[in-house]
């Protein structure tokens, strides 16, 4: 049977509905405007965004919380270079994300034509990969392998780029099958050194962090910790993945982090490091081991071996996701005798001790006083988005977060995160209650998206702390 002829644009659209995209964030522009048209009576919602740099960060953000890609759409030359503040977000959050971006039509490309740009080297420095869509045949091809690579290995953005003539095209072409990302996990050869070297440990340590994360692989991750009585810390901007009432929740290794914290993980003989890629802010300004080769034992389980050394020379290196290694993990490792035993509980106590009560502070507000009536009075399955600023360590240090996917921020430290990630989850989570907590400066970075909140009857909060 002979394949419909339809558009490139239809084509591209008809991908985006079998690779299970569901919600689209825009500002629409006349370079993609074929798209738009596709995009009609489909089964994806659109939010129309006020600016660019907010729709990439809902994009990135519906990325973190799925681990599936997160798709926005903008217009060629300023619409690009407006959301490079998303993608760069992305990239260090390790957030699947692919902005698809108009072009100017390929007969007037090179002549720096009316809001031409060269998006392979405009974004090629922050992306997994940046590209164009010459030929309109190949679209589904294409558009399969960007959902591939955003979200395979350690996942990040990915930039199409569509020359607008090319849209209009129509083509007769076969589709492609949806993308499963692939799974490493653990071998039974590798699971044995891992077991050795706990059961040689005097005070080994967990670290979590990263993405590639679900409900299952954290429910499985506190099994191991509890099986092995490894005392458990978060990385930066990673709250969701450990319960902080968990006995052996140790605290987390952002910003402003308990000194007792960090001075416990100096002293660990074996530090497990797990789904986090070692950055500057977790790793305390690259202070916590010798470069390049730790005196601790360290493992390092990574789903993207080109990351896996990067800074450190790791004792045993473990190519794997935290979804196909913590289920093993949790199955595999036997119970022993361990010397350890107390260690998660004295760890937990100091936890405890620094974030329990609110620390005195100049000036009428206190925001640790303001954490605290947050983690007292919202919901446990409620959703804490926030952007950067100082305002945001007394959210790590005081505020709790219960539930997988419960806190969303970006690993970049870019400002302006907090307002378009509440209106991106929301509109995920409709039942769910979303507070953005804001800096001044932070919030008037994307405060135009609480626009986008009114508009489609979002009732996200936002908490606005200024420097007083």
């Amino acid at each position: 049977m002979s394949k419909p002829l339809r558009t490139a644009a239809q084509v591209l659209v008809d991908q985006l509905v079998i690779q299970g995209v569901r919600h689209v964030f825009c500002v629409p522009g006349e370079s993609y405007l074929p798209v738009l048209d596709a995009l009609r009576d489909r089964d994806i919602a659109i939010t129309v965004c006020r600016q660019e740099g907010g729709a990439a960060i809902m994009a990135e953000a519906v990325g973190k919380a799925t681990g599936r890609p997160g798709v926005c759409f903008v217009t060629r030359g300023p619409g690009a270079t407006n959301a490079a503040h998303g993608i760069h977000i992305a990239q260090q959050s390790s957030s699947p994300l692919i902005m698809f971006v108009g072009q100017v039509d390929r007969g007037v490309r090179g002549r720096d034509a009316w809001q031409e740009l060269d998006y392979r080297a405009v974004f090629g420095s922050m992306t997994k990969w940046s590209a164009e869509i010459d030929d309109p045949t190949r679209v589904s091809e294409l558009v399969a392998r960007a959902f591939h690579i955003a979200a395979s290995g350690r996942p990040g953005p990915v930039v199409l780029a569509l020359p607008e003539d090319m849209l209009r095209e129509q083509v007769t072409v076969v589709d492609a099958p949806p993308v499963t990302p692939v799974e490493a996990a653990l071998d039974v050869h590798v699971a044995g050194k891992l077991m050795q070297l706990i059961a040689d440990a005097k005070y080994p340590f967990l670290l979590l962090g990263g993405s590639r994360w679900d409900e299952a692989a954290r429910a499985a991750i506190t099994e191991f910790a509890e099986r092995c009585h490894l005392p458990v810390a978060t990385g930066f901007r990673r709250l969701p993945l450990f319960d902080p009432l968990h006995p052996n929740y140790a605290g987390d290794l952002g910003l402003g982090a308990n000194p007792k914290l960090v001075e416990r993980v100096r002293a660990a003989d074996l530090v497990i490091v797990l789904g986090e890629r070692l950055s500057e802010v977790t790793t305390q300004d690259y202070s916590l081991w010798d470069i390049p080769a730790p005196q601790t034992k360290l493992v390092h389980i990574y789903p993207d071996t080109s990351e896996i050394g990067r800074v450190w020379q790791p004792h045993l290196a473990i190519n794997a996701t935290p979804k196909g290694i913590a289920p093993l993990l949790a199955n595999t490792l036997g119970t022993t005798i361990i010397p350890w035993r107390e260690t998660p509980i004295a760890a937990h106590a100091e936890y405890l001790a620094w974030s329990e009560a609110p620390t005195p502070q100049p000036g009428p507000v206190n925001l640790a006083e303001i954490m605290i009536w947050l983690r007292e009075h919202l919901p446990e399955d409620a959703i804490l988005t926030n952007g950067a600023g100082n305002f945001a360590a007394w959210v790590n240090r005081f505020y709790r977060v219960r539930r997988f996917g419960g806190h969303f921020g970006p690993n970049s430290g870019s400002m302006g995160y907090g307002v378009p990630a509440a209106v991106a989850m929301q509109r995920l989570n409709p039942g769910r209650r979303v507070v953005a907590v804001s800096g001044d400066g932070d919030f008037l970075m994307n405060g135009q998206e609480f626009a986008t909140a009114v508009q489609y009857g979002l009732p996200v909060i936002v908490l606005v702390f200024d420097n007083s």
